[in-house]
């Protein structure tokens, strides 16, 4: 099933701002602060130079001053923002409701790391990653695949557990699907994701409300409900 969102919905849903866990998974390793902070450093040095071979005024310098020195802190904002926006410029987006259909684990090449072993050999060292494959589809015959990092609580996830997501489309009655969020599975209060597109707690109510809803009146045999939330 899928049920339409207002605008005001989706937009409270996926922010226009990075919220914490966005931050947090652009962030990254502190390899990632590391290379941040050198930037900083060296726009800084860079203002510094400027500064003294041109004679400019100290507000010029002040200005894009405080942009280079915190470029560590709020890079981060932005790289979340600009993901975000993407989502946003879809102009309509719908609750779904389905279960998984099927489930599989893959590996996926990440990267290659050259590098020299004892005996002075060139070594190509694969830097893979184990990855969770879900197919996701309801009664209509609708369904999507997703990808995601394998994490040790994914176990608990098996066909026909209820799963439920926000989709993304430029059509009004949501017929061509052209993007769609992380996954939740409410059973286990689990979710699947790569990046974490949602404001989980305005997902969640958004999530019980319907599920109230759904207890209260019969089953209908579409798999689109008429009206928004």
């Amino acid at each position: 099933m899928i049920v339409p969102l207002t605008r005001q919905k989706f937009e409270q849903i996926i922010p226009l701002i990075a919220s914490g866990p966005q931050y947090k998974y652009y962030w990254g390793k502190f390899s990632n602060f590391l290379q941040r902070l050198l930037i900083s450093v060296v726009t800084m040095a860079v203002l510094l130079l400027i500064q003294f071979l041109f004679r400019l005024e100290f507000g010029f310098i002040f200005f894009f001053g405080v942009f280079g020195a915190f470029f560590w802190l709020w890079y981060p904002i932005l790289q979340a923002s600009i993901r975000n926006g993407k989502c946003r410029r879809y102009k309509y987006s719908g609750f779904f409701r389905g279960r998984v259909l099927d489930w599989w684990i893959t590996d996926r090449l990440m990267g290659k790391q050259e590098t020299v072993n004892s005996k002075g050999e060139l070594v190509i060292i694969e830097n893979r990653e184990k990855r969770i494959n879900l197919e996701i589809g309801d009664e209509t015959g609708f369904s999507v695949e997703f990808e995601a990092p394998l994490r040790p609580a994914h176990k608990a996830i098996t066909r026909g557990q209820i799963a439920e997501m926000v989709v993304m489309s430029n059509r009004s009655d949501l017929s061509t699907i052209e993007e769609f969020s992380d996954i939740y599975i409410p059973s286990r209060d689990l979710w699947v994701s790569d990046y974490p597109y949602l404001r989980r707690d305005f997902f969640n109510e958004v999530s019980m409300r319907l599920r109230g809803n759904q207890e209260r009146r019969p089953r209908r045999r579409s798999g689109r409900q008429g009206g928004r939330e």
